[in-house]
């Protein structure tokens, strides 16, 4: 009888997991998540629809308005990720 093995497994992530999956993100290493960014790491982080969940998370921690999350909005941006239930596919 085959062994019967998920196609994949869904792992709840603590804050400081989520924090540091952002920050690979930040793929020109400037210290802030622009839009694209957040796409691709909502993408990593298994959302079913991530330009939604960009703009959602933008509205919540992005609080100077500049279009992207600092390392000083990072927290915000976790905590709202966090809430979510996002896990690792």
């Amino acid at each position: 009888m085959p062994l019967y093995v998920p196609k994949s497994i869904n792992l709840t992530l603590n804050e400081e997991q989520l924090k540091v999956i952002f920050k690979e993100h930040d793929i020109n290493g400037d210290g802030r998540l622009s839009k694209e960014e957040l796409l691709k790491a909502f993408q990593k982080l298994g959302s079913r629809n991530p330009g939604w969940r960009v703009r959602r998370s933008m509205h919540h921690a992005d609080k100077n308005g500049d279009g992207s999350i600092s390392l000083d909005e990072l927290e915000e941006l976790v905590k709202y990720a966090v809430k979510q239930g996002y896990g690792v596919n």
